[in-house]
């Protein structure tokens, strides 16, 4: 059996369970900031009393522990995505097959559940905030909620287009990240919550039971990713493997033999219709 075959008919427990692992640690992390800079009690608001200041400094450190999580031995295995709007695009851009996307978007979901049940130590101060959910702002129309959320995560995969595609930036597309968020949380956190990540809205949701709006959490960022990919399709050929650090590092070659696949199947039916 081919190295292909055996990749198709396996399931690859260590991608998923690293990513897992990241999507946990994340929301653990992240989610544990934003509960000590917003939550009703927390002496963060009395020493920084501007809500925009804590709105970019939480999303420059929400960011900076994503970056971490990238140059991490999660990176290393999994590719740190711990996003399904970033699996999505990969997928989009032929380096995932779909059920290696499948795969992650289950890993990340349940990743994210996990990385928030600890949040309920956070008790009262947790609950004020519902423990981090994005929600629709109050006043904002569904559209204007969606359009935010699409935008955001827009901003968020084409610039890991173009970092990961251009080979002399691409080993700082973890340190962008915190510069991104810090920008565009406070500009839109109040419209949707900034989430631009489906399993950052899912686990918070789980533990707290606030749904409302979740479908926008989803169709948003698809819709951003797929325009993002649309619009940086010049740099999607310079993406060698579905990884956001360690590009090099592919020791069983899944990575690029997922890629390889993808490219003979969609030359394979682009000369089925000639």
């Amino acid at each position: 059996m081919s190295d292909s075959h055996k990749d198709e008919s396996r399931i690859h427990w260590d991608l998923f369970l690293s990513e897992m692992v990241g999507t946990g640690l994340l929301l653990l992390t992240g989610l544990s900031l934003v509960i000590l800079m917003f939550g009703e009690g927390s002496p963060v608001a009395r020493w920084i009393p501007s809500e925009t200041v804590r709105r970019s400094l939480s999303g420059f450190v929400f960011g900076c522990f994503g970056g971490m999580i990238a140059v991490s031995p999660v990176g290393r295995v999994s590719g740190a995505h711990i996003n399904p709007a970033v699996t999505f695009g990969f997928l989009l851009a032929g380096k995932l097959t779909p059920r290696m996307a499948l795969g992650y978007v289950l890993a990340q979901l349940t990743g994210a559940t996990l990385g928030c049940l600890p949040l309920l130590a956070w008790g009262a101060m947790g609950r004020s905030i519902s423990f981090g959910a994005t929600l629709p702002g109050p006043g904002y129309a569904t559209s204007t909620v969606l359009l935010g959320e699409a935008l955001t995560t827009f901003a968020l995969v084409a610039s890991l287009c173009v970092f990961i595609a251009t080979r002399e930036i691409r080993q700082f597309t973890p340190a962008m990240i915190p510069f991104l968020y810090a920008v565009m949380v406070p500009l839109e956190a109040s419209i949707s919550g900034t989430s631009t990540n489906p399993a950052r809205t899912f686990g918070p949701a789980v533990i707290s039971g606030q749904w409302q709006g979740w479908w926008i959490y989803w169709v948003g960022p698809m819709i951003g990713t797929i325009a993002a990919v649309l619009t940086c399709s010049l740099f999607l050929a310079r993406i060698e493997v579905a990884k956001l650090y360690y590009f090099e590092s592919d020791r069983s070659g899944v990575f690029r033999r997922m890629s390889q696949r993808v490219r003979a199947r969609v030359e394979a039916r682009a000369a089925a219709r000639r």
